[in-house]
């Protein structure tokens, strides 16, 4: 995948993966969801190629799952590490 394609990517699974977290999870900046979701992306392909997921010819949707899941993942641990409510 190409840079540009990598942060597109990026940018989209960090948003669903904020629309997919658990709760109310919209204390981060749209920075750091981005690079949530690049984290998503990347570990998303490595784990679907470790799990024996094939890459086909058209979507990879369960590649993309993975990638979302992960991301919101990412998501919920930068908004728990970043929480003013956490600090107190």
């Amino acid at each position: 995948m190409s840079l540009i394609g990598l942060l597109i990517a990026g940018l989209i699974i960090g948003l669903l993966g904020k629309w997919v977290a658990p709760s109310n999870r919209d204390n981060i900046p749209i920075w750091l969801t981005v690079i949530c979701g690049i984290g998503g992306v990347l570990v998303g392909y490595f784990v679907a190629g470790a799990l024996g997921v094939a890459a086909t010819g058209g979507v990879d949707w369960i590649r993309w799952v993975i990638s979302i899941a992960l991301a919101a993942i990412f998501v919920a641990i930068a908004s728990t590490l970043t929480s003013r409510r956490a600090l107190r």
